[in-house]
């Protein structure tokens, strides 16, 4: 089975965003992945409501929004109305992760937690089955086009064991440094979903490049 590829839009040229939009809808993409930080639960800031509309407005593919702020919960519903169909909170920003899962379901997306590279894959137990996607944070979160956590590796493992035992449906999205060389080594661990944003913008073709991604096979 093929990977769902999400190129992250925090990597492309917003001063063509349109553009950038719509070379992913000709494309081979899946998702379209759309990181929000707040400079406060990470340090830098990106966009936020405003720009996540303007995306929405051009995308024809589901946007996978990824919500690096703290607080998500205030947020969950404008972010929904800006065309979010999959909203990701952070395990460490929320004081109550289920009754978040819980909002972002009633509010008819698809419900993610994204965990830092220090947190355990253990503690999302006695969520995963109320979980669809867990995003796995495989740099520091905060800026693109860090270098790739070897560990990352062990803690895919891991999860697709968690998810197996409790019977989940729950996907494993990876986050952070992902590229050609890393991604079929991801995907044995037990990936199902790759971001990739400075690896497919910063090529010379990047449809060429998602279309690569696409297309890796299981090693």
């Amino acid at each position: 089975m093929s990977p769902i590829i999400a190129p992250s839009i925090l990597a492309a040229d917003f001063a063509n965003i349109q553009r950038e939009v719509e070379m992913l809808n000709s494309s081979a993409a899946d998702y379209i992945h759309v990181d929000i930080m707040d400079g406060v639960f990470v340090p830098n800031i990106s966009f936020g409501i405003p720009v996540t509309e303007a995306i929405h407005r051009y995308a024809k593919k589901p946007l996978d929004v990824h919500l690096m702020i703290v607080n998500p919960d205030n947020y969950l519903e404008a972010f929904r109305k800006a065309g979010a169909e999959v909203i990701s909170v952070h395990y460490e920003a929320c004081d109550h992760l289920h009754r978040s899962l819980q909002a972002i379901a009633n509010l008819g997306a698809k419900a993610g937690v994204a965990i830092n590279p220090h947190t355990p894959v253990e503690l999302l137990t006695d969520v995963i089955q109320d979980i669809d996607q867990v995003i796995i944070m495989s740099v520091n979160p905060g800026f693109g086009g860090q270098k790739f956590i070897e560990n990352t590796y062990s803690k895919v493992s891991r999860l697709k064991d968690l998810i197996l035992a409790k019977g989940a449906k729950t996907k494993i999205e990876i986050d952070g440094g992902v590229n050609i060389h890393n991604a079929p080594n991801l995907l044995a661990a037990g990936a199902d979903i790759l971001v990739a944003g400075s690896f497919v913008f910063n090529s010379l073709n990047p449809a060429q490049t998602i279309s690569e991604l696409k297309e890796i096979s299981l090693i």
